[in-house]
Order: structure tokens, then C-alpha cells, then sequence
């Protein structure tokens, strides 16, 4: 789930690379493996969906997140698990590194040109995607007791074990590169957006996945443009293979915010305007990929309005 640098989209860029086929798609592990990973051969069993994502929120250890996310939804793939119920903790356990600053003390990030800038921003990237691992699993564990369809567990679990495979590929990228996930410090405020929308899961829909993941929509191209100009081809499809994956996400998070105001009798598009006004504290603002964002289903009814607020 890119919360990515603001730059300037190229909007209209596809994904360049035939993906391979999905955790949501096959159920099967893919990706690289991570050092000290659990996963392969270690017969992990969950009595419930919702009993193995909270799992995964208690996992310190990316590798642990990883290996987890892999074997429960290889387990949930086969159709006889049912969802459970399960308490989200407040905050998932992570690692003792990376070293977590606010957001205003961040160090500026250094030119895509240098060694540097390149490692500075996949660190970033794969603190992201870490942080969307717990994301999609919290949203399964936080409304398992909502009585939700079978469908909708499904999906986010889909969503994040292809966020556990974002995280392997970024990791690996770094350890190629001759880094490391945690060599670098990182901020809290994705979690600060899931602390912000626990009690409201129409304003988790509406803040997670159609302002942040959405906002990833607009400025990945631009930044896998930059990448393949300096001859960081190997990064550039890695981010490639991300986008176009996000698409996907979107697309879940507003099927499930239209189908639930739907089903409420309420208007999505002013529901949506409500809750981004009330938990989201930044502020939309273009320019917005349109093409990725109607691709999932995600039209500009919603947040054009928004954006001309803030102007």
C-alpha cells in the first residue's frame, strides 16, 4: 500500500510487466523468501481466519509476518476455515528496528540518482508495505464480530498476503542492494490512520484504501518512470509489479465502501466526504491518476470535490 512521496504522476502508465499470478488469485506462496522466515515446512494451523490475523498483528518479526500471512492463506484457500472472531490489538508488535520518528522529523529524502536516494526510498516503500500487512489482516480481526459476508474476509485476506509479498520483494530488493529493512528510520503515521478509524469501519474503507492506497495510484508511475531513467531496472519492475496490484486493492476497498452504504441506505459519495473530513487530517490534492483510480472503480465523484476544498 504505497503512501508514497508526492511527485507528479505520468498518468496513464500501465503496468509494463505481466504479473505472476497472485496470492488472491492462486493461494499459493510467492515471492522471495526472508531470511529466518518461518513459513516453509512448518505446519502452522489457525482454528479461524480471524485467530490467524490477529497472529500476524502479534509477530514482531517481519520475516514472522511474512511466513504467517503465507500459510494462513494457503489454509483459508481451501475453503473449510471459517472466519471466527478475533480482538484486534491497538497496535501490532513490530520489529526493534526501524528506528520510528514523527513524520516532521523525517529526514529529507536524497535524489532518486544516488545509491542513497534509491535505498532511502525502498526502505520507505517497505516500511509501507509492512504496515499494510498489518493493515489488511487488522481489518480482518477488528469487524470479524460484524457479521459481515464470506466474501468480504476474503478479500482483505487476499489484499494483505499480496502486501506480504510487496514487503518480500522490497526486502529482497534491499538486501541486494547491500541494506536492510530497519537500517533506516521510519515514521508511525500509517498506523496513526488505523488508530484514527478503529471504531468506523466506513471511515477505515473510506481513509485506508481510497485516500492513502489511492493516493500510492497517483504517484507510482512517476516514480517507476525515474528508476527505469537512471537503469534501476530491477527496482522499477518491482514497484511495476506493486502498482499494478494497488489497482486491485482500491478496487476491494470501494466494492466494500459502496456495497456497505448501499445496504445502509446511504449516499457513498457524501458518506465518503463525511468520514475523510472527520479522520483523515490531511488533505487531497491532485494531481490524481483518473485512469488507475476508474480502473477501480473509484471515480473522481468522490474526491474531486474534496480536492477543490483544499484549494
Amino acid at each position: 500500500m504505497p503512501l508514497t512521496p508526492t511527485l507528479s504522476p505520468l498518468a496513464g502508465r500501465g503496468s509494463a510487466l505481466a504479473p505472476n499470478p497472485s496470492p488472491r488469485e492462486s493461494g499459493e506462496r510467492e515471492g522471495p523468501s526472508l531470511q529466518g522466515c518461518k513459513g516453509d515446512g512448518l505446519p502452522i494451523e489457525f482454528p479461524s481466519l480471524a485467530d490467524g490475523a490477529a497472529a500476524v498483528l502479534a509477530a514482531a518479526d517481519p520475516a514472522d509476518k511474512v511466513a504467517l500471512s503465507r500459510a494462513l492463506i494457503a489454509l483459508w484457500r481451501k475453503g473449510a476455515m471459517p472466519v471466527g472472531l478475533a480482538a484486534a490489538p491497538e497496535r501490532p508488535r513490530r520489529p526493534e528496528r526501524p528506528l520510528l520518528l514523527s513524520p516532521r522529523d523525517m529526514p529529507k529524502r536524497r535524489s532518486f540518482g544516488s545509491q542513497a536516494g534509491r535505498l532511502a526510498l525502498i526502505h520507505a516503500l517497505a516500511h509501507i508495505e509492512l504496515n499494510a500487512i498489518d493493515l489488511g489482516w487488522d481489518i480482518v480481526a477488528r469487524y470479524s464480530a460484524e457479521n459481515l459476508p464470506r466474501e468480504f474476509y476474503d478479500d482483505w485476506a487476499g489484499v494483505a498476503a499480496e502486501e506480504a509479498e510487496h514487503f518480500a520483494l522490497l526486502h529482497a530488493r534491499l538486501a541486494a542492494l547491500g541494506s536492510d529493512y530497519g537500517a533506516l528510520p521510519a515514521h508511525d503515521g500509517l498506523w496513526e490512520a488505523a488508530l484514527a478509524t478503529a471504531g468506523d469501519l466506513l471511515a477505515r474503507l473510506a481513509v485506508v484504501p481510497l485516500v492513502l492506497e489511492a493516493r500510492g495510484l497517483d504517484v507510482s508511475p512517476e516514480m517507476i518512470r525515474r528508476l527505469e531513467c537512471i537503469g534501476d531496472i530491477d527496482s522499477a519492475a518491482i514497484l511495476d509489479r506493486i502498482y499494478g496490484d494497488e489497482i486491485g486493492h482500491v478496487a476491494v476497498g470501494a466494492r466494500w465502501f459502496n456495497r456497505l452504504c448501499r445496504a445502509r441506505g446511504l449516499d457513498p459519495a457524501g458518506v465518503f466526504a463525511d468520514r475523510v473530513r472527520r479522520c483523515f487530517t490531511g488533505v487531497l490534492k491532485p494531481p490524481f491518476n483518473r485512469e488507475a483510480r476508474d480502473r477501480a472503480g473509484f471515480p473522481a465523484v468522490y474526491y474531486a470535490p474534496l480536492a477543490a476544498e483544499a484549494r
